[in-house]
Parts: structure tokens; sequence; C-alpha cells
């Protein structure tokens, strides 16, 4: 995984595939063209993931079909082993990495012989120990989301990872607010910077709000990692399609976050090199406020302080004053010692 420049963009995918492999593959090509470095999916047996009664989110139940449950829904979404390999064919053809989150161990362990070495723990697995427990053994790179978490769940559930050998160095925790779309007043990005100082760890987000503005002040306060769902039309049925970029967005939130990234620089302050050549006009100089004769004192009232620059700097105009002139100067004439 890159460091923290250039923040490392996971365009999610998700379900929004709506099981069509058609449709997953022009969704490679839109994160790939919108200039991604990840294409995310998500691995998940329905049978193993929810019971067979288990209710639908909120925000499931406003995007599908009352009449299934979330299991019947699930079951619609899943990835065939030959789907994984396909996606990841074409990722490789496209040019964009291919990743996927693992809903369970036997999900995990099948992406982890697929190649797969950057784990991506979802916001509903962070109190699930036995799942924390295994991805920690395989090494790697983890990337843990922590939605509807509190400080000392995140705090447990690093120390649950580092328990069984991995280091903190190899885990980047995320910021996410699991609720779809997310509202602004609830984003809370600081909780990502806390984070950050509370356990030493790269941070970034993972975004679930409409637009684009939020991810992007997301890096200029230090994400490493963006994660953002996209989809080729919000119109389109399914739980997470409303909540997702579309790819014109996708591609601008991507070029807005490359800008931050070169505008956020090494944090030296410095005069620019194009700075360089608005000194000479903008900044002043101590010049002749009058006529002054050779051997005249400089004063307050034969001073003055105009631009151009290129003469004596103002900050030394203390200095000046006192000293007595060398030659006759005219008005405005830089003055010199």
């Amino acid at each position: 995984m890159k460091e923290s420049l250039p923040t490392l963009v996971i365009a999610e995918a998700g379900v929004n595939h709506n099981g069509d492999m058609d449709l997953a593959f022009r969704l490679v090509d839109v994160a790939a063209e919108a200039g991604a470095d990840y294409v995310k999916f998500q691995t998940f047996s329905a049978d193993r993931l929810v019971t067979r009664t288990a209710p639908k989110a909120d925000y499931q139940a406003r995007t599908t079909s009352g009449e299934e449950t979330q299991h019947t829904m699930l079951r619609r979404l899943e990835l065939t082993a030959e789907m994984h390999r396909a996606l990841m064919t074409r990722c490789a053809e496209s040019g964009i990495g291919f990743l996927s989150t693992g809903f369970d161990t036997e999900s995990v362990d099948f992406l982890h012989g697929l190649g797969q070495r950057v784990y991506k723990i979802p916001s509903g697995e962070i109190t699930n120990l036995l799942y924390l427990r295994h991805i920690g053994r395989l090494g790697g790179e983890v990337i843990l989301s922590t939605g509807m978490a509190n400080l000392g769940e995140v705090e447990a559930a690093l120390e649950t990872i580092e328990s069984v050998g991995m280091s903190r160095s190899q885990i980047t925790v995320l910021h996410c607010t699991t609720e779809y779309p997310t509202p602004v007043s609830e984003v809370n990005l600081r909780a990502m910077v806390s984070m950050q100082s509370a356990f030493g760890v790269r941070v970034g987000y993972s975004d679930h709000t409409q637009g684009i503005e939020v991810p992007i002040a997301a890096v200029a306060l230090g994400a490493c990692v963006i994660e953002k769902h996209f989809t080729l039309d919000r119109n389109l049925p399914g739980p997470d399609h409303m909540a997702s970029l579309e790819p014109q967005e996708l591609k601008a939130m991507i070029g807005a976050i490359r800008h931050v990234e070169k505008a956020l620089g090494d944090g030296i302050k410095r005069p620019t090199l194009s700075e360089g050549r608005n000194r000479l006009v903008v900044r002043k100089s101590i010049v002749a406020a009058r006529g002054i004769r050779q051997g005249e004192f400089f004063s307050v009232e034969n001073l003055a302080i105009k631009r151009p620059g290129g003469g004596l700097s103002p900050m030394l105009f203390d200095d000046v004053v006192g000293r007595s002139a060398q030659r006759d100067f005219a008005a405005d004439d830089l003055i010199f010692l």
C-alpha cells in the first residue's frame, strides 16, 4: 500500500454490480478511467453472513423490495469464485488494483488464496473477535473501518489484531459513519484525527455522504486512504446506489484529491519560485520622502516606506534613522547607506 502521499483511493463498487457481470466489468472500467488505485467489491456467503430472518437496515429497506429479507437480498448479490477471477482479470487489463472485502473467515481465506494481501475489515466486524484474530494471523496489511464504534472498541480491535502477530504499522484505521447517505452533521471528521493521535496509526476515511466535499476535506486533514461508493447510475435498483457517486463525480473527486495533495506541500514555510518574481513589485523599501542633502540626518520626517522592494528593508527603519546621508537623494529615491 502507498503511504500518505499520494492518497490511496479505493473506488467501492461493493454490491452495485447487482449480480450482473457486465455491470461489474463496467464498474471496473469506470474506476480505472477515474484514476482510482483500487476498485473494491464484497465477498460473502449470505448463509454465513446473516440469519434467514435478519432484518434489513433502514436504508436497505428504503431502496429494495419490502417483501424480501436481508438474506434473500444478499443471495442475489453474491459473487462466485469464477466471477472473482474474471473481475481480477478485468482489473489487470484496465490497469487498476482489485480488492474485495471478505465478510467472514472463509471469504477472507478465499481472497487470500487469490493472492490478495490487503484485508479490508468492514465496520460490522470490528467487534468480531474470531474474525479479527484470523485476519491478524495472515500478515499483509489491514484497512480497518470503524463505523458505529467508539474509541475503546477501536482500541480493542487494534489490540486483538496485534495480539496474534500483526504490527500496528501494518494497519490503517478508517473513520466511517455507517448511515447511507450520511448526514453531514454526523460526519465528525475530527474523529479521524483523534484516532491518529490516540493510536499512532495511519488514518483514512470511508465516506457515505452525498457529494465529494467531505472526502476531499479528509485528505486535507491527513487521510492517507479514501474509500467511496460509486455506481453507474444512482437510479439503478439495489441497496447502495442512491448513496454512491456517478462516474463523472468519482472522476471529479479523485481529481480534486490529487489537487489537494499538491496544495498540501512539504510543510516548510518558504517563498515559492513563482513568488520570487513578485517580491520586487509587492514588497517595499525605505525611500526618501523628499529631497535629502548629503550630510543631512535621516529622520521620520524625511523617510518613507514605498514600493518597490529591492532597497533597504523597512525592518531596518530604526537603524537608518539618525544616520547621515552619504550623498544627495531626490524624493522617492531608494535609500542606501
